[in-house]
């Protein structure tokens, strides 16, 4: 099983795209990298999971958009379960800028046989996808009290940001279930911190948008991974198929 995580570039600008492929009951990181072009996106969803082959597209962006106004009960229900942790997200309807660049990616997701799966059942091998949203995963899955805030401000406030994001997905992420292997040739995990962080001292605006995008991209990864895992023993689903849905791992008190 293979679980692909894009994070969506809404309307304009690159997508981060991660590959964890399920194996000998550990995750490991087989691609991650960042595409401008959706047909691009495309080609490298092909080229990692063709079909009938079994994988998981875990995307964050609004894949499903019903309301020609305000916001969706998902959104609604990110803000009241994590607003306090600065983690409400964005609200979308079909009047949104981006309403039509995201609900056509899901559209043609489905197009490629990935289903929606709003309800899953837990390790079941299938094609499908899900909307995913990190800010509030890394609450639930790294017990923070609030968001890391490594997406907006200035660059020197956004690097170490960025910087703990990177720490807390290679201190916490191998000691959950599914476990994630630091066993890569990827510089996203392989580096060690101070060679990582060294490296993202001397990065510029590009440089550092583009690991942020490949970050979120993995995060996406795992999220989805943690849904076919877990299914709803774990994980909170707001919304449903028909309004939307955000899929996020649930807090354990």
């Amino acid at each position: 099983m293979k679980f692909l995580g894009v994070d969506l570039g809404w309307s304009s600008g690159e997508s981060g795209l991660c590959c964890l492929v399920w194996r000998s009951d550990r995750l490991y990181l087989d691609s991650s990298e960042c595409q401008l072009d959706l047909d691009d996106i495309f080609a490298w969803i092909e080229a990692i999971a063709p079909r009938p082959q079994t994988a998981l597209v875990a995307v964050d962006a609004p894949t499903v958009i019903p309301n020609a106004t305000r916001m969706r009960e998902a959104d609604k229900l990110t803000h009241k379960y994590f607003g306090r942790y600065h983690a409400g997200c964005y609200p979308a309807n079909l009047n949104s800028r981006f309403a039509a660049r995201t609900v056509g990616f899901g559209c043609r997701l489905e197009a490629c046989g990935f289903a929606h799966a709003a309800q899953i059942e837990p390790k079941k091998p299938g094609r499908y996808q899900i909307e995913v949203f990190p800010h509030p995963a890394t609450i639930a899955l790294f017990g923070l009290e609030r968001i890391l805030k490594y997406k907006k401000g200035k660059l020197g406030d956004r690097k170490p940001e960025l910087m703990k994001l990177r720490q807390y997905i290679v201190d916490r992420l191998p000691q959950l279930e599914p476990r994630l292997s630091l066993d890569t040739d990827c510089d996203l995990l392989r580096l060690k911190t101070a060679d990582f962080n060294a490296e993202v001292e001397s990065f510029k605006g590009k440089q550092l948008k583009a690991l942020e995008d490949r970050l979120d991209a993995l995060l996406c990864a795992y999220i989805g991974a943690y849904w076919w895992y877990w299914g709803r023993d774990r994980t909170w689903v707001f919304g449903d198929r028909d309004s939307g849905y955000i899929v996020i791992p649930a807090i354990v008190n």
